[in-house]
Protein backbone atom coordinates (compact mmCIF):
# COMPACT_ATOMS: atom_id res chain seq x y z
CA UNK A 1 0.00 0.00 0.00
CA UNK A 2 1.07 3.50 -0.37
CA UNK A 3 1.18 6.26 2.03
CA UNK A 4 0.92 9.78 2.33
CA UNK A 5 2.52 11.78 5.89
CA UNK A 6 1.14 14.94 6.83
CA UNK A 7 2.25 17.32 9.48
CA UNK A 8 1.21 20.74 10.56
CA UNK A 9 2.62 23.50 9.24
CA UNK A 10 1.58 27.13 8.48
CA UNK A 11 -1.64 28.19 6.78
CA UNK A 12 -2.00 27.48 2.78
CA UNK A 13 -1.73 29.84 0.49
CA UNK A 14 -2.38 30.47 -3.47
CA UNK A 15 -4.24 28.88 -6.39
CA UNK A 16 -5.23 25.65 -7.74
CA UNK A 17 -6.50 24.28 -10.90
CA UNK A 18 -8.55 20.60 -10.47
CA UNK A 19 -9.05 19.86 -13.68
CA UNK A 20 -11.57 17.67 -15.09
CA UNK A 21 -14.70 15.66 -13.48
CA UNK A 22 -13.39 12.25 -12.95
CA UNK A 23 -17.09 11.34 -12.79
CA UNK A 24 -18.09 13.03 -15.81
CA UNK A 25 -14.89 11.92 -18.13
CA UNK A 26 -15.33 8.21 -17.39
CA UNK A 27 -18.77 8.46 -18.67
CA UNK A 28 -17.66 10.28 -21.97
CA UNK A 29 -15.29 7.48 -22.38
CA UNK A 30 -17.54 5.11 -22.50
CA UNK A 31 -20.06 7.04 -24.75
CA UNK A 32 -17.35 7.02 -27.65
CA UNK A 33 -18.56 3.50 -27.87
CA UNK A 34 -21.29 4.71 -29.85
CA UNK A 35 -19.84 6.36 -32.95
CA UNK A 36 -17.62 4.92 -35.40
CA UNK A 37 -14.01 6.90 -35.94
CA UNK A 38 -11.80 9.21 -34.07
CA UNK A 39 -13.27 10.88 -30.46
CA UNK A 40 -10.79 13.57 -28.89
CA UNK A 41 -11.83 14.49 -25.07
CA UNK A 42 -9.66 17.11 -23.30
CA UNK A 43 -9.10 18.53 -20.09
CA UNK A 44 -8.93 14.71 -18.84
CA UNK A 45 -7.19 14.23 -15.47
CA UNK A 46 -4.55 12.39 -14.79
CA UNK A 47 -5.86 9.78 -12.77
CA UNK A 48 -6.05 5.50 -12.32
CA UNK A 49 -9.50 5.49 -13.26
CA UNK A 50 -9.13 7.01 -16.50
CA UNK A 51 -6.54 4.68 -16.94
CA UNK A 52 -8.67 1.19 -16.20
CA UNK A 53 -11.19 3.06 -18.19
CA UNK A 54 -8.86 3.36 -21.04
CA UNK A 55 -8.11 -0.26 -20.30
CA UNK A 56 -11.79 -1.16 -21.00
CA UNK A 57 -12.29 0.29 -24.14
CA UNK A 58 -9.14 -1.20 -25.56
CA UNK A 59 -10.30 -4.91 -24.36
CA UNK A 60 -13.76 -4.13 -26.35
CA UNK A 61 -11.50 -3.46 -29.32
CA UNK A 62 -11.23 0.54 -29.67
CA UNK A 63 -7.99 2.30 -29.57
CA UNK A 64 -6.69 4.90 -27.02
CA UNK A 65 -3.72 7.32 -27.42
CA UNK A 66 -2.74 10.16 -25.09
CA UNK A 67 -1.50 12.93 -27.90
CA UNK A 68 -0.85 15.22 -25.38
CA UNK A 69 -0.88 16.01 -21.41
CA UNK A 70 -4.78 16.28 -20.62
CA UNK A 71 -5.93 14.65 -24.00
CA UNK A 72 -7.45 11.77 -25.07
CA UNK A 73 -8.13 10.09 -28.78
CA UNK A 74 -10.60 7.74 -28.55
CA UNK A 75 -10.90 5.69 -32.09
CA UNK A 76 -13.75 3.45 -32.46
CA UNK A 77 -14.00 0.55 -35.04
CA UNK A 78 -17.28 -0.43 -36.85
CA UNK A 79 -19.69 -2.57 -34.91
CA UNK A 80 -18.80 -5.69 -36.09
CA UNK A 81 -15.01 -5.31 -34.40
CA UNK A 82 -16.43 -4.37 -30.95
CA UNK A 83 -15.88 -7.24 -28.67
CA UNK A 84 -18.79 -6.85 -26.16
CA UNK A 85 -17.28 -7.88 -23.13
CA UNK A 86 -15.72 -6.45 -20.54
CA UNK A 87 -13.07 -8.12 -18.44
CA UNK A 88 -13.54 -9.07 -14.86
CA UNK A 89 -9.87 -7.83 -13.94
CA UNK A 90 -10.79 -4.46 -15.11
CA UNK A 91 -14.26 -3.99 -14.29
CA UNK A 92 -13.99 -5.22 -10.50
CA UNK A 93 -11.53 -2.54 -10.25
CA UNK A 94 -13.98 0.38 -9.99
CA UNK A 95 -17.95 1.08 -10.48
CA UNK A 96 -18.14 3.19 -13.25
CA UNK A 97 -17.67 0.76 -15.41
CA UNK A 98 -21.20 -0.05 -15.63
CA UNK A 99 -21.33 2.44 -17.83
CA UNK A 100 -20.36 0.62 -20.67
CA UNK A 101 -23.36 -1.30 -20.67
CA UNK A 102 -25.77 0.99 -22.18
CA UNK A 103 -23.92 2.29 -25.13
CA UNK A 104 -22.53 -1.93 -25.84
CA UNK A 105 -26.34 -2.94 -25.94
CA UNK A 106 -26.80 0.49 -28.19
CA UNK A 107 -24.46 -0.08 -30.60
CA UNK A 108 -24.16 -3.98 -30.88
CA UNK A 109 -27.44 -5.36 -29.48
CA UNK A 110 -25.72 -7.51 -26.71
CA UNK A 111 -23.19 -7.24 -24.16
CA UNK A 112 -21.49 -8.98 -21.10
CA UNK A 113 -19.68 -8.14 -18.10
CA UNK A 114 -19.13 -8.63 -14.09
CA UNK A 115 -20.53 -7.22 -11.33
CA UNK A 116 -18.82 -3.74 -11.08
CA UNK A 117 -16.53 -3.04 -7.89
CA UNK A 118 -15.25 0.32 -6.91
CA UNK A 119 -15.33 1.72 -3.32
CA UNK A 120 -16.69 -0.08 -0.19
CA UNK A 121 -19.12 2.07 1.24
CA UNK A 122 -21.93 0.26 0.97
CA UNK A 123 -24.66 -1.48 -1.44
CA UNK A 124 -25.22 0.01 -4.82
CA UNK A 125 -27.35 -2.11 -6.97
CA UNK A 126 -27.43 -1.71 -10.71
CA UNK A 127 -31.17 -2.97 -10.37
CA UNK A 128 -31.81 0.63 -12.06
CA UNK A 129 -29.32 0.01 -14.86
CA UNK A 130 -31.30 -3.01 -15.59
CA UNK A 131 -34.90 -2.54 -15.13
CA UNK A 132 -34.34 0.41 -17.49
CA UNK A 133 -32.88 -1.03 -20.21
CA UNK A 134 -35.03 -4.46 -20.26
CA UNK A 135 -38.04 -1.59 -20.55
CA UNK A 136 -36.40 -0.68 -23.59
CA UNK A 137 -36.11 -4.12 -24.89
CA UNK A 138 -33.16 -5.42 -23.56
CA UNK A 139 -33.03 -9.51 -21.67
CA UNK A 140 -30.79 -10.27 -19.19
CA UNK A 141 -29.70 -13.41 -17.44
CA UNK A 142 -27.50 -13.17 -14.46
CA UNK A 143 -24.91 -16.07 -13.18
CA UNK A 144 -21.21 -16.72 -11.55
CA UNK A 145 -21.17 -13.17 -10.95
CA UNK A 146 -21.80 -12.04 -14.85
CA UNK A 147 -24.46 -10.04 -16.17
CA UNK A 148 -25.09 -11.21 -19.83
CA UNK A 149 -27.56 -8.63 -22.02
CA UNK A 150 -29.42 -9.37 -25.33
CA UNK A 151 -31.33 -6.54 -27.22
CA UNK A 152 -34.26 -9.13 -28.40
CA UNK A 153 -36.57 -6.42 -30.55
CA UNK A 154 -37.69 -7.67 -34.04
CA UNK A 155 -34.95 -4.82 -34.96
CA UNK A 156 -32.93 -5.66 -33.07
CA UNK A 157 -32.33 -2.23 -31.74
CA UNK A 158 -33.93 -0.91 -28.13
CA UNK A 159 -36.61 0.81 -28.36
CA UNK A 160 -37.95 4.30 -26.65
CA UNK A 161 -39.92 4.27 -23.76
CA UNK A 162 -41.38 5.66 -20.28
CA UNK A 163 -38.63 5.02 -17.86
CA UNK A 164 -39.32 6.74 -14.02
CA UNK A 165 -36.38 5.77 -11.98
CA UNK A 166 -37.39 5.32 -8.53
CA UNK A 167 -34.08 7.30 -7.73
CA UNK A 168 -32.21 10.30 -9.50
CA UNK A 169 -29.21 7.93 -10.11
CA UNK A 170 -26.36 9.51 -11.46
CA UNK A 171 -24.82 6.53 -13.08
CA UNK A 172 -28.04 4.71 -14.22
CA UNK A 173 -29.33 8.13 -15.90
CA UNK A 174 -26.01 7.82 -17.80
CA UNK A 175 -25.89 4.70 -18.78
CA UNK A 176 -30.26 5.05 -19.77
CA UNK A 177 -29.64 7.82 -21.50
CA UNK A 178 -26.57 6.36 -23.88
CA UNK A 179 -28.62 3.46 -24.16
CA UNK A 180 -31.66 5.78 -25.52
CA UNK A 181 -30.02 8.21 -27.76
CA UNK A 182 -29.77 4.69 -31.01
CA UNK A 183 -33.00 3.35 -29.93
CA UNK A 184 -35.71 3.53 -31.90
CA UNK A 185 -38.61 5.73 -30.98
CA UNK A 186 -38.33 8.77 -28.54
CA UNK A 187 -37.52 8.01 -24.44
CA UNK A 188 -38.32 9.60 -21.43
CA UNK A 189 -36.66 9.53 -18.08
CA UNK A 190 -38.38 10.86 -15.40
CA UNK A 191 -36.59 11.52 -11.81
CA UNK A 192 -33.54 11.72 -14.05
CA UNK A 193 -30.49 12.90 -11.99
CA UNK A 194 -29.04 16.77 -12.70
CA UNK A 195 -25.79 16.73 -11.85
CA UNK A 196 -23.05 18.67 -14.03
CA UNK A 197 -21.70 15.63 -14.73
CA UNK A 198 -24.72 14.45 -16.55
CA UNK A 199 -25.74 17.48 -18.49
CA UNK A 200 -21.75 17.39 -19.69
CA UNK A 201 -22.34 13.83 -21.09
CA UNK A 202 -25.84 14.48 -22.47
CA UNK A 203 -24.36 17.94 -24.20
CA UNK A 204 -21.53 15.35 -25.78
CA UNK A 205 -23.98 12.91 -27.14
CA UNK A 206 -25.63 15.99 -28.68
CA UNK A 207 -22.30 16.98 -30.28
CA UNK A 208 -22.08 13.90 -31.64
CA UNK A 209 -25.45 14.22 -32.69
CA UNK A 210 -28.25 13.13 -30.24
CA UNK A 211 -31.54 14.57 -29.62
CA UNK A 212 -31.74 15.20 -26.06
CA UNK A 213 -34.19 17.72 -24.64
CA UNK A 214 -34.40 18.43 -21.29
CA UNK A 215 -30.66 18.42 -20.28
CA UNK A 216 -30.41 19.87 -16.57
CA UNK A 217 -33.64 18.68 -15.49
CA UNK A 218 -35.36 15.85 -13.98
CA UNK A 219 -37.07 15.23 -17.24
CA UNK A 220 -35.32 14.34 -20.21
CA UNK A 221 -36.51 13.41 -23.66
CA UNK A 222 -34.36 11.64 -25.71
CA UNK A 223 -35.55 11.09 -29.83
CA UNK A 224 -33.55 8.07 -30.81
CA UNK A 225 -31.48 8.81 -34.27
CA UNK A 226 -30.08 5.57 -36.57
CA UNK A 227 -25.94 6.82 -35.97
CA UNK A 228 -23.67 9.01 -34.48
CA UNK A 229 -20.89 11.14 -35.42
CA UNK A 230 -17.27 11.17 -33.22
CA UNK A 231 -17.19 14.67 -31.20
CA UNK A 232 -14.55 16.98 -29.87
CA UNK A 233 -15.30 17.92 -26.54
CA UNK A 234 -13.75 19.28 -23.12
CA UNK A 235 -14.70 17.94 -19.78
CA UNK A 236 -15.93 20.50 -16.95
CA UNK A 237 -13.93 20.72 -14.05
CA UNK A 238 -14.11 18.81 -10.85
CA UNK A 239 -16.77 20.29 -8.29
CA UNK A 240 -15.29 17.24 -6.02
CA UNK A 241 -12.03 18.09 -5.90
CA UNK A 242 -12.84 21.45 -5.83
CA UNK A 243 -14.70 21.09 -2.74
CA UNK A 244 -11.47 19.32 -1.12
CA UNK A 245 -9.12 22.10 -1.84
CA UNK A 246 -11.53 24.57 -0.82
CA UNK A 247 -12.36 22.96 2.40
CA UNK A 248 -7.93 22.42 3.56
CA UNK A 249 -7.71 26.22 4.52
CA UNK A 250 -11.11 25.00 6.98
CA UNK A 251 -8.24 22.78 8.78
CA UNK A 252 -4.71 24.42 8.06
CA UNK A 253 -6.17 27.80 7.90
CA UNK A 254 -5.10 30.69 5.28
CA UNK A 255 -6.81 30.77 1.78
CA UNK A 256 -6.93 28.47 -1.63
CA UNK A 257 -8.20 29.58 -5.03
CA UNK A 258 -9.43 27.39 -7.03
CA UNK A 259 -9.02 28.67 -10.34
CA UNK A 260 -11.52 26.52 -12.72
CA UNK A 261 -13.99 25.98 -10.13
CA UNK A 262 -18.14 27.21 -10.93
CA UNK A 263 -20.09 28.09 -8.15
CA UNK A 264 -23.16 27.52 -9.64
CA UNK A 265 -22.38 23.38 -9.83
CA UNK A 266 -21.61 23.80 -5.85
CA UNK A 267 -23.93 26.18 -4.70
CA UNK A 268 -25.25 23.96 -1.39
CA UNK A 269 -21.77 23.44 -0.55
CA UNK A 270 -20.78 26.94 -0.52
CA UNK A 271 -24.05 28.05 1.78
CA UNK A 272 -22.48 25.32 4.16
CA UNK A 273 -18.67 26.83 4.26
CA UNK A 274 -20.46 29.73 4.84
CA UNK A 275 -22.48 28.75 7.36
CA UNK A 276 -19.63 27.01 9.32
CA UNK A 277 -17.74 30.57 9.09
CA UNK A 278 -15.48 30.19 5.86
CA UNK A 279 -15.25 33.59 4.12
CA UNK A 280 -16.24 32.16 0.53
CA UNK A 281 -15.19 34.94 -2.86
CA UNK A 282 -17.26 34.01 -5.66
CA UNK A 283 -15.84 36.85 -7.88
CA UNK A 284 -13.23 34.75 -10.01
CA UNK A 285 -11.63 33.34 -11.50
CA UNK A 286 -12.66 30.27 -9.77
CA UNK A 287 -14.07 30.76 -6.26
CA UNK A 288 -11.85 31.33 -3.15
CA UNK A 289 -11.94 30.23 0.20
CA UNK A 290 -10.45 31.44 3.66
CA UNK A 291 -10.98 30.84 7.84
CA UNK A 292 -9.80 33.64 9.88
CA UNK A 293 -11.58 32.02 12.89
CA UNK A 294 -12.48 28.70 14.61
CA UNK A 295 -15.43 27.07 12.47
CA UNK A 296 -18.53 26.79 13.80
CA UNK A 297 -20.69 23.50 13.44
CA UNK A 298 -23.15 22.89 11.33
CA UNK A 299 -25.47 20.01 10.35
CA UNK A 300 -25.48 18.74 7.41
CA UNK A 301 -27.51 15.82 5.28
CA UNK A 302 -26.57 14.81 1.90
CA UNK A 303 -29.05 14.38 -1.07
CA UNK A 304 -29.23 14.26 -4.81
CA UNK A 305 -27.92 17.31 -6.44
CA UNK A 306 -28.48 20.08 -5.82
CA UNK A 307 -28.25 18.77 -2.37
CA UNK A 308 -24.87 18.49 -0.70
CA UNK A 309 -23.46 15.25 -2.38
CA UNK A 310 -22.15 12.32 -0.61
CA UNK A 311 -18.85 12.95 -1.97
CA UNK A 312 -18.23 16.08 -0.49
CA UNK A 313 -19.39 14.57 3.34
CA UNK A 314 -16.14 12.95 4.01
CA UNK A 315 -13.87 16.74 4.19
CA UNK A 316 -16.63 18.29 6.22
CA UNK A 317 -17.09 16.02 8.94
CA UNK A 318 -13.12 16.08 9.01
CA UNK A 319 -13.88 20.02 9.00
CA UNK A 320 -16.58 19.49 11.41
CA UNK A 321 -14.37 17.64 13.93
CA UNK A 322 -12.37 20.93 15.00
CA UNK A 323 -15.55 23.12 15.01
CA UNK A 324 -16.75 25.09 17.76
CA UNK A 325 -19.53 22.98 19.00
CA UNK A 326 -21.88 19.93 18.23
CA UNK A 327 -22.85 18.92 14.71
CA UNK A 328 -25.10 16.51 13.47
CA UNK A 329 -24.19 14.90 9.92
CA UNK A 330 -26.88 12.36 8.42
CA UNK A 331 -25.69 10.11 5.40
CA UNK A 332 -29.33 9.47 3.24
CA UNK A 333 -27.53 7.83 0.01
CA UNK A 334 -25.17 4.70 1.22
CA UNK A 335 -25.37 3.05 4.51
CA UNK A 336 -21.81 2.15 4.21
CA UNK A 337 -20.04 5.63 3.95
CA UNK A 338 -19.21 6.38 7.34
CA UNK A 339 -16.21 3.55 7.45
CA UNK A 340 -13.76 6.54 7.75
CA UNK A 341 -15.37 7.89 10.92
CA UNK A 342 -12.80 4.78 12.83
CA UNK A 343 -9.74 5.97 11.39
CA UNK A 344 -10.93 9.86 12.13
CA UNK A 345 -11.58 8.45 15.99
CA UNK A 346 -8.31 7.54 15.97
CA UNK A 347 -7.15 11.00 15.33
CA UNK A 348 -8.70 12.20 18.34
CA UNK A 349 -12.16 13.15 17.02
CA UNK A 350 -14.74 12.97 18.95
CA UNK A 351 -16.97 11.52 16.92
CA UNK A 352 -19.62 8.23 17.17
CA UNK A 353 -22.49 7.12 14.66
CA UNK A 354 -25.97 5.64 14.79
CA UNK A 355 -26.89 4.20 12.05
CA UNK A 356 -27.22 7.19 9.13
CA UNK A 357 -26.22 9.73 11.45
CA UNK A 358 -22.85 11.08 12.63
CA UNK A 359 -22.69 12.91 16.18
CA UNK A 360 -19.25 15.03 16.20
CA UNK A 361 -17.94 17.19 18.95
CA UNK A 362 -15.58 19.45 18.07
CA UNK A 363 -12.31 19.10 19.74
CA UNK A 364 -9.50 22.18 19.68
CA UNK A 365 -6.81 19.74 17.67
CA UNK A 366 -6.54 16.20 15.91
CA UNK A 367 -3.37 13.85 17.16
CA UNK A 368 -1.67 12.24 14.47
CA UNK A 369 -2.10 8.48 14.02
CA UNK A 370 -1.54 5.71 11.86
CA UNK A 371 -5.26 5.84 9.61
CA UNK A 372 -5.74 3.88 6.30
CA UNK A 373 -7.58 5.71 3.40
CA UNK A 374 -10.89 3.29 2.85
CA UNK A 375 -11.68 4.81 -0.52
CA UNK A 376 -11.29 7.92 -2.74
CA UNK A 377 -12.87 10.94 -0.92
CA UNK A 378 -12.32 9.18 2.56
CA UNK A 379 -8.74 9.30 1.79
CA UNK A 380 -8.38 13.14 1.06
CA UNK A 381 -10.44 14.08 3.82
CA UNK A 382 -7.89 12.33 6.09
CA UNK A 383 -4.96 14.05 4.54
CA UNK A 384 -7.07 17.16 5.06
CA UNK A 385 -7.71 15.87 8.98
CA UNK A 386 -4.01 15.62 9.16
CA UNK A 387 -3.36 19.52 8.11
CA UNK A 388 -4.94 19.96 11.65
CA UNK A 389 -3.50 17.75 13.94
CA UNK A 390 -0.03 17.24 15.95
CA UNK A 391 2.47 15.11 14.94
CA UNK A 392 2.78 12.97 11.77
CA UNK A 393 -0.23 11.32 10.17
CA UNK A 394 0.60 8.42 8.03
CA UNK A 395 -2.65 7.65 5.58
CA UNK A 396 -1.75 4.30 4.00
CA UNK A 397 -3.87 2.88 1.08
CA UNK A 398 -3.27 5.97 -0.56
CA UNK A 399 -3.52 4.38 -3.50
CA UNK A 400 -7.50 5.04 -3.15
CA UNK A 401 -6.42 9.04 -3.69
CA UNK A 402 -4.45 8.48 -7.19
CA UNK A 403 -8.34 6.79 -8.87
CA UNK A 404 -9.98 10.67 -8.65
CA UNK A 405 -7.47 13.14 -7.89
CA UNK A 406 -4.46 14.16 -9.70
CA UNK A 407 -1.48 15.30 -7.68
CA UNK A 408 -2.98 15.99 -4.23
CA UNK A 409 0.17 15.43 -2.81
CA UNK A 410 2.08 18.20 -5.10
CA UNK A 411 -0.79 20.86 -4.69
CA UNK A 412 -0.77 20.75 -1.10
CA UNK A 413 2.89 20.77 -1.09
CA UNK A 414 2.57 24.09 -3.63
CA UNK A 415 -0.37 26.03 -1.26
CA UNK A 416 2.16 25.37 1.46
CA UNK A 417 0.97 22.17 3.42
CA UNK A 418 3.77 19.90 4.49
CA UNK A 419 2.75 16.45 3.01
CA UNK A 420 5.11 13.72 0.97
CA UNK A 421 4.68 10.25 -0.66
CA UNK A 422 6.58 7.80 1.81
Amino acid sequence: MKTIVVEPGAPLRGSVRVGGAKNSVLKLMAACLLAEGTHRITNVPAISDVDTMAEVLEALGCGVSKPEPGALEISVPAREQISPEAPYELVERFRASIVVLGPLLARCGKARMSLPGGDDFGSRPIDFHIEGLATMGAVFTAEHGWVDGAVKTSNQRLKGGHLVLEYPSHTATDNLVMAAVLADGTTVIDNAAKEPEVEDLATMLNEMGARIEGIGTSRLTIHGVDALAPADHVVISDRVVAATYLLAPALAGGEVRVEDAHGEHMETFLIKLRQMGMEVDESGPGIAAARSRRLTAVDIATLPYPGVATDYKPFLVAALCVAEGVSIVSENLFEGRFRYIEELRRMGADVRTEGHHAVIRGVERLSGAMVKAPDIRAGAALVLAGLAADGETHIAGAEHIERGYEDLVGNLSRLGATVAWR
